[in-house]
């Protein structure tokens, strides 16, 4: 309990105030506190007691002031009645006062109970509204956060989403909603990423879809790039040993620069994928986002893809779609993986470009057999390596698909070699054989051109009409020889100047096939003809077969010069071009089959010679004296003539004259093999006179030939030996200095079998026989017409034939 001594010092100083207040107004303020207090705990009665201890303290101090001044003191004693009465008055109205406050003290206290219940009350409600603020403020963020996905600012929503996560949910973790939103903000990370990975497909999806546009736009500025290319080569010769891509030729097209995602024609805005790629990270699931990006990159490459293609379409449109989509869907990865390095690698992209190349290849390669035409199948290469162009601009790798142009080329100079041969035996077995006319100048300049062959003089010098040596098969084979060649190398028209395999796969390809066109298809063709029994055919084809051994040598040289593996050198400002030999083999097959083609010449002359000296009707028992020569040997000496000034005419004068002593040689042969035939056992002088007159006939015509001197010495045997059957003196033949002067050609076997042959016999005479045919053989000694074997005294011819064989001469 306390104290009472701090009471009665508050109260005395009240008491002390009141006393010594002016006025009962200010007593009352100051103790109606005073008052109040004691009412509370029922100490009115100790408030009075003070009072009237103070109302006693003054009665004595009142006293004791009147005793000393008994006026004053009686002044004071009716003041201190007033003062009483007034004392008496306050009292009741203290009391008054007292129950007054009392039962408003009661009336208060119920009110501050009441005013400390609204307190309460109102402070929960005011925590209940901060808590309110709080929650809706979450409440707001949070759908904010939606509002801001509903407006695809899906960046700004995930700040605003981390924000209310790490900042305004920490005001209100003792809420149930703050569990609540805790909850839900996984739920709407994974809704945000998904409404990101949404619009990021739809890009794809758009950017699939531009594919094509991209990849044909990129094929048509690389035209315009081999155009450049061309036109800067052509004003600075130097530039042309530059290929596409090659560093002189991106440095000299340096001011054509563009980019090909951000043009005029096409505009590529990465923005979603960047959106995209930050978010992911922000989420850390950049894993994830690279995962399914490259999922969806992949199931793109699919769609890309078609199951089949069609190469047979004039315009190519198939195959148009399926390398633009490829291209552009390449580009785009390159692009990608430029832009944003840690999304796509090197190896990821290289993957898809490689399985792109490997499924557009076996599209390709399935549609190919279809394919019988060698110019659309140009086109096609030419797409190929314009596609194969753009994309090492862009650093891929298009080793495949240049391994596939080598297929393309592959089936290109197979149709082209089916075509070729048709062409070439259709030319072979329609060909007259005839020296080939020419009406005028024109024409003549026209066959020249397209022909390897060199006229003796100028067209200007020539009268016309005229024919060529050759048949028109020639000039027709070498314009399909030309055109060959030109299909081929067409084939490289768009590739790199430098050396490459499918250059020289075309090399070789190029030989091996013309060697087989030329070999196969012309001269085995021209070969197969020669079985012809027809003279004139055969030295056309002779001629022919000449004229193709020719262009064969000028087309080895065509072919080293051209061949793109030779190298060009510049020494003292000279121009040289230097590169391996070429040698076709179909060259020494048509200077082979020359020699076969003059053989067969010889044949055919020697066969209608050997025919002509068959019809020789020789009497060699006959006694009568010749008068003209033999039908036989004139119809020889004009059949000679005759295809020398016509069939031969326009074989080269050394064949001409080969031929002509090939021909002589056999007449001459031939007729010096009928006396020496088994079937003929004696022959008269007249006889052999009339083989005399009629060698002498033939002997007048060779005479009248060119270079005869030459052709003269393939009779000396037969004239001789001739000689020898006539003389009268046959031992001559086997002294051997007579002999190698006089009969030095007779043959030293031929010339006893004749010797012995011969019977002399008077003109108008039957002949003595000495053997065979009933003819008796005139007896040892005996000269003149019975003599069978002696042309001198007392010797035989099987004697001195005897003697000869035994001394070995």
């Amino acid at each position: 309990m306390p104290s009472i001594a701090p009471y009665r010092n508050d109260m005395s100083n009240v008491l002390q105030q009141i006393v010594t207040s002016s006025s009962e107004a200010d007593t009352l303020d100051q103790l109606i506190p005073y008052i109040k207090d004691y009412s509370y705990g029922n100490k009115t009665a100790h408030l009075l007691n003070q009072l009237s201890d103070l109302a006693g303290q003054r009665e004595t101090e009142i006293e004791r002031e009147c005793n000393t001044n008994h006026q004053e003191f009686v002044k004071s004693v009716n003041q201190l009645l007033r003062i009483r009465e007034g004392t008496a008055t306050l009292t009741n109205e203290i009391l008054e006062l007292n129950q007054s406050i009392q039962a408003s003290t009661e009336q208060l206290v119920d009110q501050k109970k009441a005013l400390v219940e609204s307190r309460g009350v109102r402070q929960n409600i005011e925590d209940a509204r901060h808590a309110l603020q709080d929650c809706l403020e979450v409440l707001r963020l949070a759908n904010q956060v939606q509002e801001l996905r509903d407006q695809k600012k899906h960046y700004a929503a995930l700040r605003a989403l981390d924000e209310l996560q790490s900042v305004h949910l920490q005001s209100v973790t003792q809420y149930q909603l703050s569990e609540l939103i805790q909850k839900s903000v996984p739920a709407t990370q994974k809704s945000i990423a998904e409404a990101v990975m949404a619009d990021l497909n739809t890009w794809l999806f758009r950017v699939r879809e531009m594919s094509q546009y991209l990849g044909e736009l990129s094929f048509y500025h690389t035209d315009l790039r081999k155009h450049r290319l061309k036109e800067r080569s052509e004003k600075t010769p130097y530039l042309a040993n530059f290929k596409l891509n090659s560093a002189i030729e991106l440095v000299a097209d340096e001011h054509e620069e563009f980019d090909l995602l951000k043009s005029e024609d096409l505009e590529v805005e990465f923005t979603p994928l960047f959106e995209a790629l930050h978010i992911y990270r922000s989420l850390g699931q950049m894993e994830k986002f690279k995962t399914d990006y490259a999922a969806s990159r992949r199931a793109q490459r699919d769609l890309l893809l078609q199951n089949s293609i069609s190469l047979l379409d004039e315009e190519l449109g198939d195959l148009h779609t399926l390398l633009e989509d490829i291209t552009g869907f390449a580009i785009m990865e390159r692009a990608v993986m430029k832009k944003v390095p840690d999304l796509r690698s090197t190896t990821d992209v290289e993957e898809l470009w490689d399985s792109l190349c490997q499924t557009a290849i076996s599209l390709m390669s399935k549609a190919l057999s279809a394919v019988d035409n060698a110019e659309h199948l140009l086109k096609i290469k030419n797409l190929v390596s314009v596609f194969i162009q753009t994309m090492h601009s862009f650093n891929f790798n298009t080793a495949a698909m240049s391994n596939f142009v080598l297929v393309l080329f592959d089936k290109y100079a197979e149709l082209l070699k089916q075509r070729f041969s048709e062409d070439f035996i259709e030319i072979v077995s329609t060909d007259d054989y005839m020296p080939m006319p020419i009406q005028n100048a024109e024409e003549f300049e026209k066959v020249v051109n397209v022909s390897w062959y060199t006229p003796d003089r100028p067209a200007s010098e020539m009268t016309f009409p005229t024919v060529f040596p050759f048949s028109q098969m020639y000039p027709l084979c070498c314009i399909d020889i030309r055109n060959f060649l030109n299909q081929f190398y067409f084939f490289s028209a768009q590739e790199d100047n430098a050396p490459s395999p499918l250059s020289q796969k075309i090399d070789a390809q190029l030989l091996t096939s013309l060697d087989d066109l030329l070999t196969t298809k012309v001269c085995a063709s021209l070969v197969s003809k020669l079985s012809s029994q027809y003279l004139g055919q055969i030295v056309q084809i002779l001629i022919n077969l000449s004229h193709f051994t020719t262009a064969c040598h000028e087309l080895e040289t065509l072919l080293a010069s051209a061949r793109t593996s030779s190298t060009t050198t510049s020494v003292n400002g000279t121009t040289t071009t230097t590169g391996p030999a070429i040698s076709l083999k179909a060259t020494s097959q048509f200077s082979v089959h020359q020699k076969t083609a003059e053989n067969r010449i010889f044949e055919l002359v020697n066969s209608k010679v050997s025919d002509l000296i068959e019809t020789a009707e020789y009497d060699w028992l006959s006694r009568d004296p010749p008068t003209e020569p033999s039908n036989y040997i004139l119809t020889l000496t004009r059949y000679l003539a005759n295809i020398i000034n016509s069939v031969l005419l326009s074989l080269p004068s050394s064949l001409k004259d080969l031929m002509l002593f090939n021909a002589i040689s056999h007449t001459a042969s031939s007729i010096l093999s009928l006396p020496l035939s088994p079937n003929v056992s004696r022959i008269t002088s007249a006889t052999i006179a009339q083989m005399d007159m009629d060698i002498s006939h033939f002997r007048a015509y060779v005479e009248t030939l060119p270079n005869n001197f030459v052709l003269l010495e393939s009779l000396d045997e037969l004239i001789q030996t001739v000689a020898l059957m006539m003389t009268d003196q046959p031992d001559e033949f086997y002294d051997i200095s007579l002999r190698n002067k006089k009969y030095r050609n007779v043959d030293p076997l031929k010339g006893p079998m004749l010797l012995e042959k011969v019977v002399q016999v008077e003109m108008g005479r039957s002949p003595t026989s000495a053997g065979g045919n009933g003819m008796q053989n005139p007896g040892p000694g005996q000269a003149g017409g019975g003599s069978t074997g002696s042309r001198g005294p007392g010797t035989t011819f099987g004697a001195l034939r005897d003697r000869y064989m035994h001394s070995g001469r």
